[in-house]
């Protein structure tokens, strides 16, 4: 058996403490990122630095000791990798060559052709291996394809996805093929990670919630149910978390469906909800509001504690419901991390 906390957890394990770890744990909130990436020069050239991202990756586990340490990168890469334009403005966010038409997407290499790119990414996941505390969970991850697809279409991050729905519905070979594409690209990307040392790997469907009925399921669960038999059937015994962010009550029943070994949640479910609706079927991760991070205090202390008390019964992974905010007070933190530890 294992020793590493986040494995067991994973595995089914219910623990007398839950393990943590914090999206986006490794970002702006922390002084040493931000100096970590000027020395880089801009965001991108960070993700392409092994040296450095391992750096940051590596930064909030010696500051905190967190259960697991997550491959500092980006989801744009894929699209980058696959031959997208990809820059970042600053105050805006990423932008890429949008896909709008079959001739934008026949401009894309194939799927098997995006591992040269992504070279930086794989020596990262190696360096970590090597560098990091016996007893932390290295986790890899990647966008899963609605969400990297919303992006893609777009051009940029939008607050409806409405350019992606609008393909799906009025051009749906074109939409099918290009999340295909991604689909396959995901697999093989996750599958690297695992090959260069990754233990366990998360999909993030960030915009998942803004699917409805029959599309929730074709477009944001049947791909995360693809890429999550791939990569059993190539890696049996790894991991695999999936986030389909905002699926409210589609929640229950996604670790059935989906075959992943832990369903994430956000903070629009309530932990007593989630322990009796899908935590029943497998670990769960989350779900504290990210927004606790800045505020701190009694609030942050008590609805900690409410989280760990509901999902005790079971197996859980402590997490926030969201990234970790730019604004966030690094106390605040500690104090999460403290109350957890303390709270069982």
């Amino acid at each position: 058996m294992t020793d590493k906390m986040i494995l067991r957890a994973l595995a089914g394990e219910t623990l007398p403490v839950p393990p943590i770890w914090m999206m986006r744990q490794a970002g702006r909130y922390l002084p040493e990122y931000r100096a970590t990436r000027q020395q880089a020069g801009d965001f991108l050239s960070l993700c392409y630095n092994p040296e450095l991202a391992a750096e940051v990756t590596l930064q909030p586990i010696r500051r905190y000791g967190f259960d697991a340490a997550i491959l500092f990168a980006d989801i744009l890469l894929v699209p980058q990798a696959l031959g997208a334009d990809l820059w970042f403005v600053t105050g805006e966010g990423p932008r890429l060559s949008p896909i709008e038409t079959q001739s934008d997407f026949d401009k894309l290499v194939p799927a098997h052709a995006i591992h040269d790119h992504l070279a930086p990414v794989y020596q990262t996941v190696r360096i970590l291996r090597r560098e990091l505390p016996e007893e932390t969970t290295l986790i890899g991850f990647a966008g899963a394809p609605w969400t990297v697809a919303t992006y893609m279409i777009a051009g940029r991050g939008t607050p409806d996805q409405g350019p992606a729905h609008k393909m799906r519905q009025e051009a749906p070979e074109l939409f099918e093929k290009l999340i295909d594409q991604i689909v396959h690209a995901t697999i093989d990307y996750l599958s690297a990670q695992i090959n260069a040392g990754a233990e366990v790997v998360k999909l993030f469907d960030s915009w998942a919630g803004s699917l409805e009925g029959e599309a929730f399921e074709r477009w944001s669960i049947a791909p995360l149910t693809r890429i999550t038999a791939a990569l059993k059937a190539r890696h049996p015994g790894v991991p695999v978390i999936a986030f389909p962010r905002g699926a409210g009550e589609r929640y229950a029943g996604l670790h059935a469906k989906i075959g992943a070994d832990c369903i994430a949640l956000d903070d629009g479910v309530t932990a007593t909800w989630a322990a009796e609706a899908v935590q029943k079927d497998g670990c769960v991760q989350g779900n504290l509001a990210s927004s606790h991070m800045v505020t701190g205090g009694d609030a942050l202390v008590q609805e900690t504690r409410a989280i760990v008390d509901a999902f005790s019964g079971g197996p859980h992974i402590f997490n926030l419901g969201h990234g970790i905010t730019p604004d966030a007070d690094p106390e605040n933190v500690h104090l999460m991390i403290d109350t957890v530890r303390n709270a069982a």
